[in-house]
């Protein structure tokens, strides 16, 4: 559908909405989840569940054929997911240290079965035996090994390091000693491994207007997946010669096509795809239907070329720069200002556009980042064929976990 016809079709769903407010249209939703299963070529996804927030659109993703299983972002979350009846496979995608959350964990027979926790340091392993106690039940762990790339290594020079602080865990080696030590505990069961290969999966190989910094990220991101997967087999063999795997767990929005080819990897993950942030819109391989929106409502005309719409500042987290900030989507022709950018309270909109806008008529605009939309907005409207539905979002349903 053109631009035009998306947003009359937004304007006129939403007419009996007062914004600021965010919409999801499911329609689009539902495309960019049909693109990532082609992109996994089989292999079933693990739902992110940091970049949904919202039960509701959870549910619906699970639902799908080729969707198996939770990636949470915190042990609390985890615990209200199988107690909400969401999943019964939650991977808890970062190390916790949550004494509430683990001792809730232990005593819940049915959350220890389908719970596992994320390890990459003994220093974790021993803050869960402190906060649970001797004897404690077992808990399920997956070992995660880090998936940066260190062109250097071979000369034992690590300092040059392409890829996200993660996991201490590197090498084989290292991976199969942290297996035997969780082996040695009474109270863990190994039954996985992750690696999330964030200098492919989560950054653009064509940014636009860059044509330099396009074929540097390109190259980088072949000869880092090269050694990567390499990397990544002997590990997880080197950990299955001591223990059986349940899964194995790899790659990200950005990456399901590369990472589906490894054999050694059994399960991806995936959820920012599913709506589609603006960060996502600068792959090469793919192209997603921006999904999630929000709208504001245009409050000032203070001269010509100039729209003002109220609030506006929903910054991404990250390393501070342009493509952090929210972005105006429809009507097309409106940009931000350099001066004021997204405000805490109004955002000025430049653009001959601007000049067609009168004071009540809403901008559509997008988040630089998936699942942070719904830390802003309590509820979601969801737009369907039948019509326009209202869930929360976990904001909505009063949950805040980080």
């Amino acid at each position: 559908m053109l631009t035009n016809g998306l947003r009359a079709r937004y304007d006129s769903a939403t007419v009996e909405l007062d914004p600021p407010f965010a919409l999801v249209d499911l329609e689009a939703f539902r495309s960019n989840a049909q693109e990532l299963l082609r992109r996994a070529n089989g292999r079933p996804i693990r739902v992110a569940s940091k970049s949904v927030r919202c039960r509701e659109l959870l549910g619906q993703v699970l639902a799908l054929p080729g969707f198996a299983g939770v990636m949470a972002y915190s042990l609390a979350e985890a615990l209200w997911q199988v107690e909400t009846g969401l999943t019964d496979d939650v991977l808890v995608g970062y190390p916790t240290a949550d004494r509430g959350a683990l001792r809730a964990l232990a005593k819940d027979d049915a959350a220890r079965a389908a719970v596992t926790i994320m390890v990459d340091d003994v220093a974790q392993l021993d803050f869960v035996s402190d906060a649970l106690g001797a004897g404690h039940p077992e808990i399920r762990v997956c070992i995660e090994l880090d998936a940066s790339w260190r062109p250097l290594a071979r000369f034992r020079q690590d300092w040059l390091h392409v890829g996200v602080r993660r996991s201490p865990v590197h090498t084989p080696l290292e991976a199969a000693a942290l297996a035997r030590e969780v082996l040695r505990r009474p109270g863990f069961s190994l039954v996985g491994v992750m690696a999330y290969e964030a200098q492919i999966a989560g950054l653009g190989d064509a940014p636009r207007g860059r044509p330099v910094r396009a074929t540097a990220v390109r190259m980088m991101q072949r000869r880092s997946f090269a050694e990567l997967a390499e990397r990544r087999a002997a590990a997880v063999a080197a950990i299955r010669a001591l223990a059986p795997l349940e899964f194995v767990n790899g790659g990200g929005t950005g990456s399901l096509e590369r990472t589906s080819t490894e054999e050694a990897v059994t399960e991806l993950a995936a959820g920012s795809g599913l709506l589609a942030p603006t960060l996502f819109d600068t792959y090469q391989a793919f192209r997603l239907r921006p999904a999630a929106l929000f709208a504001l409502p245009v409050v000032r005309r203070p001269a010509e070329g100039v729209a003002t719409v109220f609030g506006g500042g929903y910054l991404a987290s990250g390393p501070v720069g342009s493509d952090r900030l929210p972005t105006p989507y429809l009507p097309q022709g409106l940009r931000l200002t350099g001066a004021e950018a997204a405000g805490e309270v109004q955002t000025p909109l430049l653009g001959a556009v601007a000049d067609e806008l009168a004071v009540g008529d809403r901008v559509w605009f997008r988040h630089a980042k998936a699942g942070e939309l719904a830390e802003r907005f309590a509820q979601f409207h969801l737009l369907d064929s039948g019509g326009l539905t209202t869930v929360p979002t976990y904001r909505g349903e009063q949950r805040c976990f980080g």
